[in-house]
């Protein structure tokens, strides 16, 4: 579904992703991990159309989509989630949900004034769709809350949400565990399972918990200083001693610290 071709984004002299190229399967759950500098959101950022790469392409279903704007690629059904959430802090749960689809024909005074009952249908329809979504991800409990008061994990998971108002084909998830508890984590981890098997979604996740990663995700994409390091399953990439020697800063000729330093963690 997405296949990005020797990728570079440059900041200055900061060569923040240095040829990277990935390809990711649709109906895959994608993890992309690495040590923290190795350019993972950054890739994330040109792919969702944050920045305009350097040099190199995105191609979505075969279409180049190399620089278009967010809300284009939306449009097309790539969406993004962020390390820290975006929600409108002030709505409600339920009302972040309901802002999400385009084109509501609420939007327009014309057709406030002109062509009510049609406004009325559609935000009726928006509701039910947003009661759904709040059902699906065990929200009911905090549906009239004000999205600013929800916990971390509560936000993670309204994030999620959101990109289940439209027809999302894929989704970028940044960092969805950070900050999260355990038990919130495998709500998450649950929904993005049950999207993926029931809805077809296609994920890709950079994650820095191992279990999470491994409890959701086939293949893993490992990157190190901007560029694709190792692809391959879980229990390759653990025992991959070029994956080790990136995050421990050891490899076959030091073995016995590797060692050390895996007891010590």
């Amino acid at each position: 579904m997405i296949r990005v071709e020797d990728l570079h984004m440059h900041f200055g002299g900061i060569r923040a992703v240095d040829g990277a190229s990935i390809d990711i399967a649709e109906g895959s759950i994608t993890g992309l991990i690495g040590p923290n500098g190795a350019g993972k959101t950054t890739l994330f950022n040109v792919i969702a159309g944050r920045y305009k790469p350097t040099s190199g392409k995105v191609l979505l279903d075969g279409e180049d989509i190399t620089g278009l704007e967010p809300y284009e690629l939306f449009a097309k059904g790539l969406l993004r989630t962020f390390q820290i959430a975006h929600e409108f802090s002030t709505l409600t749960v339920r009302d972040n949900l309901m802002m999400v689809p385009p084109e509501q024909p609420g939007e327009t005074l014309l057709d406030v004034w002109l062509r009510a009952s049609k406004v009325r249908a559609r935000e009726a329809e928006i509701r039910r769709r947003a009661d759904e979504v709040i059902d699906f991800l065990q929200l009911g409990h905090v549906a009239e809350e004000r999205a600013g008061n929800l916990s971390g994990g509560q936000k993670k998971l309204l994030e999620l949400g959101r990109t289940m108002m439209v027809d999302a084909k894929i989704v970028f998830l940044d960092e969805v565990g950070a900050g999260v508890n355990r038990t919130l984590l495998n709500t998450i981890a649950d929904a993005i399972l049950r999207l993926n098997k029931e809805r077809g979604y296609t994920f890709c996740v950079i994650e820095h918990d191992m279990d999470f990663i491994a409890s959701l995700c086939d293949p893993v994409i490992v990157m190190a200083e901007g560029h694709v390091l190792f692809e391959g399953t879980v229990d390759e990439v653990k025992t991959n001693e070029q994956v080790i020697e990136a995050y421990l800063g050891t490899g076959i000729k030091n073995r016995p610290a590797r060692k050390q330093a895996e007891a010590g963690s």
